[in-house]
């Protein structure tokens, strides 16, 4: 075989694809991938329906369709108090996670370092590395998973070209709040480093918790890209639809990266996320408040299993620390709950580049009640083995 990308061809098989492997052979919840079970949005859905059918199917603008980036402007300012300029100030991706590789190749020349949180998603670390920076770390721990400015110093030097900062946090399921984006504004001062702000998670929030976007923060507002996500948004991820928020100069050459990347997004798919975006205040409230009662409903139901549960403020996840139990391998724990009580999870110590983080094993509540109800029951019912069990 011919010299292929070594930071491709050197990856290990992704946690995820080894977790669902495992769950499929042995007829196991999968409680591990991020996605809900439910289709989605009905009206949303036939908006698309509708558009493909009735209307444009060939190739749309590359920045996107204007009504779609007028409705961007629209809802963030109605839910975000944003004040954004359409035409110069927003663009339409296919998916968040295009954005991020398309920010990460407008922003960084190689050898530019770039400032990443820990735990953060699988995508990050490869493309920052192949858009050829230099990770450097900042590590998180739970309970709460904050950080200081401390932290933040230490991390950042003469060469740092970016922050990507993701709020709220997967895996953790922490939000970071005005304070808090303060504290990354203070460290920032006196460099020239652009924040890539993964906010794809802004409206699943719980417990009257609001979003704060990094545009929000004067600050920050002249050198942050915020990324959000239709899928997160209205729960239908697989429909990647992204979107980049940026002021005027940034944004034009984050345009030049993503028109040779994917050039442009499914119109039909655009028109019916503009449709939504419109959708009134409490469309979004009852959203936040049933996966509010999921979230509750599995934070229950592991405590009766045994687990000590910690905090979720955001997010589709819960997560459990294996502290409590004596364990310290979250990886083989997580392997013998599928193999032997029938549930997959993820373990947390995958979304840290050196693994030193492995006691804490994450949960998706994003399903149906009684697919949460039926891996409650499989954890009950095996809790005296895997409890007892020590990695």
């Amino acid at each position: 075989m011919p010299p292929l990308n070594p930071i491709f061809a050197n990856l290990s098989t992704s946690i995820f694809e080894e977790m669902s492997l495992l769950a499929r052979q042995h007829a196991a919840i999968n409680l591990g991938q991020g996605f809900p079970d439910d289709p989605g949005p009905a009206d949303v859905r036939q908006k698309a329906a509708q558009a493909v059918v009735e209307g444009w199917n060939q190739y749309p603008p590359m920045m996107g369709l204007p009504e779609l980036r007028s409705a961007i402007a629209a809802h963030y300012a109605a839910h975000q108090n944003l004040e954004l300029d359409p035409e110069r100030e927003t663009m339409v991706t296919s998916g968040a996670t295009e954005a991020i590789a398309g920010a990460l190749l407008a922003c960084i020349a190689p050898g530019d370092e770039v400032v990443l949180f820990e735990p953060a998603y699988d995508a990050y670390l490869p493309l920052v590395k192949r858009a050829g920076g230099v990770p450097k770390f900042v590590k998180l721990r739970p309970p709460d998973w904050r950080f200081d400015l401390a932290q933040l110093k230490a991390a950042i030097g003469p060469r740092t070209r970016a922050v990507l900062f993701n709020n709220p946090l997967n895996p953790a399921g922490c939000v970071y709040d005005a304070a808090d984006l303060a504290v990354l504004a203070k460290a920032l001062e006196g460099t020239d480093a652009i924040v890539i702000a993964d906010e794809v998670w802004e409206h699943v929030l719980f417990d009257g918790r609001k979003h704060v976007s990094v545009l929000a923060v004067p600050e920050l507002r002249t050198r942050s890209i915020k990324i959000g996500s239709a899928g997160k948004i209205f729960n239908l991820t697989g429909w990647k639809v992204g979107f980049v928020v940026a002021e005027p100069s940034l944004l034009k050459v984050l345009a030049k990266a993503h028109q040779y990347i994917t050039f442009t997004t499914p119109p039909n798919l655009q028109s019916a996320v503009a449709y939504g975006l419109a959708k009134p205040a409490a469309h979004f409230d009852a959203m936040r408040d049933d996966l509010q009662a999921r979230r509750d409903h599995l934070a229950n139901g592991l405590t009766q299993a045994g687990f000590a549960v910690l905090p979720s403020a955001a997010t589709y996840f819960l997560n459990v620390d294996l502290g409590p139990m004596g364990l310290d391998d979250d990886a083989a724990f997580c392997r013998r709950m599928v193999a032997e009580a029938g549930v997959a999870a993820i373990p947390v110590s995958a979304f840290y580049a050196d693994a030193g983080m492995r006691s804490t094993i994450r949960f998706c509540f994003a399903k149906k009640y009684e697919t949460l109800d039926a891996a409650v029951s499989r954890l009950v019912d095996n809790a005296s083995r895997l409890l007892a069990a020590r990695a």
